[in-house]
């Protein structure tokens, strides 16, 4: 199993790659900093998809496309984002600028 990262780190680490990527990125809702889960949330042209942390069958860190494999509405997005905030208190939400609808950090999808 990989070692876990603090949110907050891993959050500082994803903004700096997309402003590298010059791509706008920002924190919507901030988690806990050590221990929170993390929502991204891609903007693209097709619509929008939300990427949830996730851990694969050998314990490596993952993403899940929670709002399923096609693009979805603004409002089914937000809808999604606030049943997981009000499960998880402590998770954070970051949205990127993804015209291509794909992370700005290395992302394993599960």
């Amino acid at each position: 199993m990989e070692p876990k990262v603090k949110a907050s780190i891993w959050v500082s680490m994803a903004i700096r790659l997309s402003d590298m990527a010059g791509r706008p990125a920002a924190v919507l809702r901030k988690g806990d900093p050590d221990s929170g889960g993390i929502l991204c949330v891609l903007r693209g042209r097709e619509g929008i998809v939300v990427l949830s942390q996730a851990r694969d069958a050998e314990g490596r860190a993952s993403w899940l496309r929670s709002t399923g494999a096609a693009a979805v509405e603004q409002d089914v997005a937000d809808a999604y984002v606030e049943r997981q905030v009000k499960r998880d208190p402590d998770l954070w939400v970051l949205e990127f600028e993804a015209p291509d609808l794909v992370p700005p950090f290395e992302a394993r999808m599960i």
